[in-house]
């Protein structure tokens, strides 16, 4: 796993849940019985994390402690125990690569390449612009669409070099994305279309795009 390399940052000295966000604490805390609260802190650091810019402070997880009667130490051990919570500041875009092996069989080394490349930075590291973070991270489950990468909450999949290329323009020109494959894959059917329930999968129009050019016609 490739660790953040960030410079000095100050950690602000206090931290609120926003008023909107209070009321979504307050629903999820109705899943739990009350003697048990303390089972919400993982959404609660989830919480803290997109409210906080992407990255959660020591006085969010205080916070967090306070509103569950959790002892400090208690939610930094779950802050810290899990890749998912960032404790550090990250880019506006979070790149998150998977490199475990099927991406890896599947080309994932020269995805990263192409991204250090272009951006200037390495894993681990964040761009000078603020923009782009990135970091290695283990499977995240899309194995079929090797190789892939997940930017903030979206998953980009079927990657080739040029791909990522022009996704990390794309990004930093503000440009609206198409996230999941990126070669018209359907789900995680195979490349070249569905090979089994293929009448129900015309029903459904789970059509391959490749499929569609060799046809002339929209499936």
């Amino acid at each position: 796993m490739g660790s953040l390399r960030v410079t000095k940052f100050d950690q602000p000295k206090s931290f609120k849940f926003s008023k909107e966000n209070m009321a979504k604490i307050a629903d999820i805390l109705k899943k739990y019985p009350s003697n048990q609260k303390q089972s919400a802190v993982m959404p609660l650091l989830d919480l803290a994390q997109r409210q906080h810019g992407g990255w959660i402070p020591e006085a969010a997880m205080e916070e967090i402690g306070r509103v569950l009667d959790m002892p400090r130490l208690k939610v930094f051990e779950v802050a810290t125990f899990y890749t998912m919570y960032n404790l550090s500041p990250v880019g506006e875009y979070l790149l998150q690569f998977c490199t475990t092996t099927p991406c890896w069989l599947c080309g994932s080394g020269d995805i990263v390449k192409a991204a250090e490349e272009h951006l200037g930075a390495k894993i681990g590291e964040t761009t000078k612009d603020g923009k782009f973070t990135l970091v290695e991270v283990e499977c995240l489950g899309a194995c079929v669409n090797a190789p892939m990468v997940q930017v903030n909450d979206d998953y980009y999949e079927d990657l080739t070099p040029e791909l990522m290329v022009t996704l990390l323009k794309d990004l930093k020109a503000g440009k609206k994305t198409s996230f999941g494959s990126q070669t018209g894959r359907k789900g995680s059917c195979a490349q070249d279309g569905p090979t089994t329930l293929e009448a129900q999968a015309k029903k459904a129009k789970v059509a391959m795009a490749e499929n569609e050019k060799k046809s002339g016609k929209k499936g």
